[in-house]
């Protein structure tokens, strides 16, 4: 019998995992605007930046083996955007349309509400091409805040962003324990 899928706080060992899924959309995918995987001790440095930002940064695991990974991060440099928090979310392609995604980004959502952050965006590389990301965050009650419009250029051609948010405090209590789809039904 298959274990249960398990969604827990990252630890260094996971970042080859990582880098190997990450890899693979920076090298196939217009999900990232990166040209170049970054090696482990790059993302080990993200990672160190990520927890001293908002301490989440989870994995899905699985029989041992991480399928995905999501993480917030640091929307933009200036003071006055420490309240806000991007939302970045990284699967296995086999571990896509299990659900996985899902479990990860409302996880996320819920840590980053408790530790008290007001907003949560979505940067979604590739724009609406990206249908999967879209329709993830949708589903969780994101809604969509714009579009920029040939912002990223990769694979030989132009590419946009969406940008999707949600306003974590909002939520208020009611994210734990029927979460953020509770709201949503």
């Amino acid at each position: 019998m298959t274990e249960p899928i398990r969604i827990r706080q990252v630890v260094a060992a996971d970042l080859p995992e990582i880098q190997s899924i990450y890899a693979h959309y920076v090298r196939r995918s217009t999900a990232t605007f990166e040209l170049t995987p970054p090696d482990v001790e790059a993302l080990r440095e993200r990672m160190r930046d990520v927890l001293s930002f908002s301490g989440a940064y989870l994995v899905a695991e699985q029989e041992g083996d991480v399928l995905g990974y999501a993480y917030g991060g640091r929307y933009r440099g200036r003071e006055a955007y420490l309240h806000t928090v991007e939302n970045s979310v990284y699967l296995r392609p086999e571990a896509t349309g299990r659900g996985v995604g899902k479990m990860l980004l409302l996880d996320l959502v819920d840590r980053c509400r408790e530790s008290g952050f007001a907003e949560m965006v979505a940067v979604i590389g590739g724009g609406d091409e990206n249908r999967a990301s879209i329709r993830l965050h949708e589903s969780l009650g994101f809604r969509h805040a714009g579009k920029l419009e040939r912002v990223g250029f990769k694979f030989g051609r132009w590419l946009d962003t969406c940008l999707m948010q949600i306003s974590l405090q909002e939520l208020g209590g009611r994210s734990r324990p029927g979460s953020v789809l509770a709201l949503h039904r």
